[in-house]
């Protein structure tokens, strides 16, 4: 690890038990907060999740706000009924052709949310804690300074407390270490809980599928610098696992976001553009089917340069 990374993780990790919410609310003033829940088929998690955040953190969070990305479920009455403002995903700014993907989501609620801070948090964790929200607020709310505050945690799975996060050790280190080692201090960079400054948020692009976590600690590095991002330990996360499958396909959406980032930034010379579907294999009564999927990434452009 590059030294100005050690450092920076000395300096800039905190824990959640290091932000109490009595100090929050004092330090808060008359900064806006707005937690943002992207959600497709949630219903079973959601709901407690936003009456949690309305219940624990009154006053310190100005609003809820759900996104649906296109639920099959009622994913959307159960998060209104909780008490969260709920906007379908392609309603949102109806005159650009929708695209697909969580980045989406994210990337729109900036232009339906209107707090000073965004705290995103992904909609699918059981047994939620409102400390995955208000220790995200905690570097940015006392320091001025940060721009962008990431979570980590312990990701348990199958009865092993850091069985998770397969994506993150298989593919994401890997490269985020070959390319970026100025990022090698994150210990979770993909996870889905993080807070920024809207002035911040508003001026980087977000990539549409499963690399805009990726995508966005690329580009405010780069935006800011490494001393303007905070670590917070939230403990312990659990949510639904996915399939081996379903992470193949995430990886793949992940690769390309790195792709896009090194041929951005002149650190690759583009021999061929890279294939967008991804062949699996699933076996069948008759032998191995082979099961192809589209894992094309889109992008949205920095939020200021878009018209209302």
């Amino acid at each position: 690890m590059l030294p100005e990374v050690s450092g920076w993780l000395r300096r800039r990790l905190s824990s959640a038990a290091d932000w109490p919410i009595r100090e929050l609310l004092a330090a808060k003033g008359q900064t806006t907060v707005s937690v943002v829940l992207p959600a497709r088929d949630e219903r079973d998690t959601v709901g407690d999740i936003v009456r949690i955040i309305r219940r624990e953190l009154d006053g310190l969070v100005d609003e809820v706000v759900v996104i649906d990305s296109r639920s099959r479920d009622d994913t959307a009455l159960v998060a209104s009924l909780a008490g969260a403002s709920v906007y379908a995903q392609d309603e949102i700014l109806p005159q650009l052709k929708p695209l697909d993907g969580k980045g989406e989501a994210l990337w729109k609620s900036l232009a339906v949310t209107t707090g000073d801070l965004v705290v995103f948090s992904d909609a699918d964790i059981r047994n939620f804690h409102p400390s995955l929200i208000f220790g995200l607020l905690g570097p940015l709310l006392t320091d001025p300074t940060i721009v962008y505050a990431k979570g980590c945690y312990d990701r348990p799975l199958n009865g092993s407390p850091n069985g998770g996060g397969r994506v993150t050790e298989l593919v994401a280190r890997p490269l985020i270490n070959l390319h970026w080692p100025q990022l090698a201090g994150f210990i979770q960079p993909l996870s889905g809980e993080y807070a920024g400054r809207r002035s911040a948020l508003e001026r980087v692009p977000f990539l549409t599928g499963y690399g805009v976590e990726l995508g966005l600690l690329i580009d405010l590095l780069e935006l800011a610098g490494l001393d303007a991002f905070a670590q917070v330990d939230l403990g312990s996360r659990e949510h639904t696992p996915q399939t081996t499958e379903a992470l193949g396909g995430m990886a793949a959406q992940i690769m390309l976001a790195a792709w896009s980032r090194l041929r951005r930034q002149g650190k690759i010379q583009e021999g061929h553009p890279p294939a967008e579907r991804l062949s699996q294999f699933r076996r069948g009564p008759a032998g191995h089917d082979v099961l192809c999927r589209d894992v094309t990434i889109g992008e949205r452009p920095p939020m200021l340069t878009v018209a209302a």
